[in-house]
């Protein structure tokens, strides 16, 4: 018996993914009818991209689970029409893209490679960066993506600390939680990076009372989600010497406005949000994965709790 499979995206996402899905079902010997359009009382799982057309739930009194293209889940989690699990994206492709644009990042403050890129007025500069080991990055929010760039900056010799809602223990990272915990890994982020989801308790989280817990000359690194930060209160720490830099790939308003004064700051660096993006090889196999575990009666993968948001 067939399993009926919804792609549920913009129909210009549909030329790249459909060769990885059919793949990915083959691969597990799924037998998967897989369509942009079908009956909605025939569907047994929808693969969902939040900026598609598809925001009724209703009709699909059938379907199993939305298998969410993305990481982010904001924009549907609340959906009041949605009733039947939902789970985000984790894609290893996603993964390896995040870690190597935050390593790149760290690595360009921690080195201070800006100031012999650009050689303003064709000064020579000596300068002599400490050692990894004598530098603290910290991590805000210690999830799939949070925890490898960890990984990876340990490698490199950093001393890691990472900070989340709830305690985890993770290995070589020194970990915080909860609101006392935040402001202890604030207070030695040399280098801060935000991996943390976009929901009501994060919107916000670094604004001008915890910006001012970080370490005089901190560098911020946002590649999470836009709301996570005041830009109010980022700008004026920029301004006043508080924060030494800020690399910014993700924002309230996308693509940020040409009059956005991030554009122009001596001390902000804009990229077109390119730190992580879903790829349709990796995530086909995790979409055919969690199918085949929706019909062996195993546990989905990576399902959101709608209580927290993500």
């Amino acid at each position: 018996m067939s399993i009926n499979v919804l792609f549920a995206a913009r129909p210009d996402r549909w030329s790249s993914y459909e060769p990885s899905l059919r793949a990915a079902f083959a691969e597990r010997d799924l037998p998967v009818t897989l369509s942009q359009e079908m009956p909605p009382e025939t569907v047994d799982y929808i693969i969902y991209a939040p900026n598609s057309p598809l925001q009724d739930f209703t009709p699909y009194a059938r379907a199993k689970a939305v298998l969410n293209l993305w990481a982010g889940v904001e924009q549907i989690v609340g959906n009041p029409t949605l009733k039947i699990p939902l789970a985000r994206m984790v894609d290893p492709g996603m993964t390896q893209s995040m870690t190597e644009w935050v390593t790149g990042h760290v690595m360009r403050y921690h080195l201070g490679m800006d100031r012999h890129i650009v050689n303003p007025g064709h000064v020579w500069q000596a300068h002599t960066p400490p050692l990894a080991s004598e530098r603290r990055v910290c991590i805000l929010g210690m999830g799939a993506l949070g925890s490898a760039v960890a990984e990876k900056l340990i490698t490199i010799g950093f001393e890691v600390h990472g900070w989340s809602r709830r305690k985890k223990d993770i290995a070589g990272v020194t970990t915080h939680h909860g609101e006392a915990g935040l402001e202890q890994a604030l207070r030695v982020a040399q280098i801060l990076v935000l991996l943390l989801p976009d929901t009501p308790a994060t919107e916000d989280i670094l604004n001008a009372r915890t910006i001012g817990h970080l370490p005089q000359g901190a560098f911020v690194i946002n590649p999470g989600r836009g709301p996570l930060i005041d830009d109010t209160a980022l700008m004026a720490a920029l301004d006043n010497g508080k924060l030494a830099g800020a690399t910014l790939d993700v924002f309230r308003v996308e693509p940020l406005p040409e009059a956005h004064p991030f554009w122009a700051h001596p001390k902000v660096t804009v990229t077109p949000h390119i730190a992580a993006e879903t790829r349709p090889s990796t995530a086909a196999r995790v979409i055919a994965e969690n199918i085949q575990r929706g019909e062996t009666g195993a546990p989905l993968l990576n399902l959101v709790d709608r209580d927290s948001g993500y």
